[in-house]
């Protein structure tokens, strides 16, 4: 279990930014030959990012339900579209597999998003937890240092009165 970190803390990274989300849910549970050849690529795909961090991936959370959630934080959305169409990584001949095998079926649904963050255009905060999120791919800070509000950690207010008292 990773170790909690007491107290607030907050995350900073250096620059832009890709914030990128990314799943998949079997439409015909009962059918895993079709959406197993979908799911399994991904360990593949990520062991090799988190392998090669000159790829450009920052970090990687993964939920698993009934639709899948992979949220992964990128350097660039250059970095995260060179990965995707790149013959020799691993992601271009699942995608194409997959198209081949299942797209219009509707078996298997698939989803993505992309955010691409400009710098300072975030805030985050974490109370009592692990290092997480963009504080995995970036750097973890002690929230006063970066703002007790969220609205000042953003940038919206250069005020810093927080709401409830904070700790």
């Amino acid at each position: 279990m990773a170790k909690v970190v007491k107290g607030r803390m907050s995350a900073q990274i250096e620059g832009d930014f890709v914030v990128f989300m990314i799943g998949m849910r079997p439409n015909k549970v009962w059918m895993p030959n079709k959406w197993l050849p979908v799911a399994k690529p991904m360990a593949t795909m990520q062991k090799a990012l988190l392998e090669h961090p000159e790829l450009g991936c920052l970090a990687i959370r993964n939920w698993m339900g009934f639709t899948t959630l992979s949220v992964q934080y990128w350097r660039s959305f250059e970095h995260l579209d060179t990965f995707a169409r790149d013959k020799s990584l691993p992601h271009l001949e699942p995608w194409r597999e997959f198209n081949r095998r299942v797209r219009d079926s509707g078996d298997v649904g698939i989803w993505h998003e992309t955010y691409v963050v400009k710098a300072g255009n975030y805030e985050a905060v974490y109370g009592n937890m692990p290092r997480f999120g963009l504080a995995q791919a970036g750097e973890h800070v002690k929230a006063g240092g970066v703002g007790n509000t969220a609205a000042r950690r953003i940038g919206a207010t250069d005020t810093d009165d927080p709401a409830v008292e904070t700790y």
